[in-house]
């Protein structure tokens, strides 16, 4: 069958400790991830961050709209 000579109980230690370890690193990527995730979506933190620059443009695009309609009902 095969040539290894290390017994079947040493195989089975440590593929389960290779086991242990990659769960171990998974739920430790899950929780950075899920924090990081939380984080870069907060709302609250989001909408302090962005709101000067979302209210000039949508100022802006207010202003030049209201001119276009306003264009479109007087005459020249």
């Amino acid at each position: 069958m095969s040539s290894n000579p290390l017994p079947p109980e040493v195989l089975e230690q440590r593929a389960a400790e290779q086991r242990r370890r990659l769960h171990e690193t998974v739920t430790e990527l899950r929780t950075t991830v899920r924090g990081t995730v939380r984080e870069k979506l907060d709302v609250k933190k989001n909408a302090r961050e962005y709101m000067l620059p979302a209210s000039a443009a949508l100022g802006l695009m207010g202003l030049v709209f209201g001119y276009g309609f306003a264009g479109m009902f007087t005459r020249r």
